[in-house]
């Protein structure tokens, strides 16, 4: 559900993405693929986390963000604080585990050739040096989980994190709150 479709469904605090927000402006954004197995872990735990946030003024939430590159800039242009909800996935990773950081620990691409090759470091930089307000580094706070599997087509979450969400859930929103 877009953040209009939940102030449309008693959740008034929620301005939709279009609106003008009460200061300071929230971004919470689910991003990944709906039908590649792990990779939806963030829009799962965003959409979840938008029935059970309590409202609050100028928080704005993008449950399904699949856009990547330089169109994230579309997306954040004019937020102060950007939440972001991903999946990672790394050597020695286990599926479930969560890790919790803020934009300065991104790295920008070192080789732009085109923008399909803009990874998230390298569109906020570019948005801040063509003056576009988006959010600093340390506004910026991404809750990555681990995933076994995001390379499968499927519109369901593997055993592992299907089992682990509601844990993942109730540990993200008492973070999530104080960052509100």
């Amino acid at each position: 559900m877009s953040s209009a479709a939940a102030a449309e469904r008693g959740h008034p605090g929620r301005a939709p993405l279009s609106g003008a927000p009460a200061s300071p402006r929230t971004l919470l954004v689910g991003m990944g693929n709906p039908i590649l197995c792990d990779d939806a872990v963030g829009i799962r735990l965003a959409q979840a986390l938008a029935e059970r946030l309590p409202p609050a003024a100028g928080l704005a939430i993008e449950e399904q963000c699949t856009v990547g590159g330089l169109n994230l800039l579309d997306l954040v242009a004019g937020f102060d604080q950007l939440i972001v909800l991903d999946s990672i996935k790394t050597k020695d990773g286990r599926a479930g585990d969560w890790y919790r950081f803020d934009g300065s620990a991104l790295r920008e691409t070192m080789n732009l050739s085109n923008v399909h090759d803009a990874n998230f470091a390298t569109a906020m930089e570019l948005g801040r040096r063509m003056g576009m307000h988006v959010p600093a580094d340390t506004d910026i706070h991404v809750f990555a989980v681990e995933v076994r599997e995001n390379l499968t087509f499927s519109e369901r979450l593997s055993q592992e994190l299907e089992e682990a969400l509601p844990e993942l859930l109730t540990e993200m929103l008492v973070e999530i709150e104080a960052l509100l």
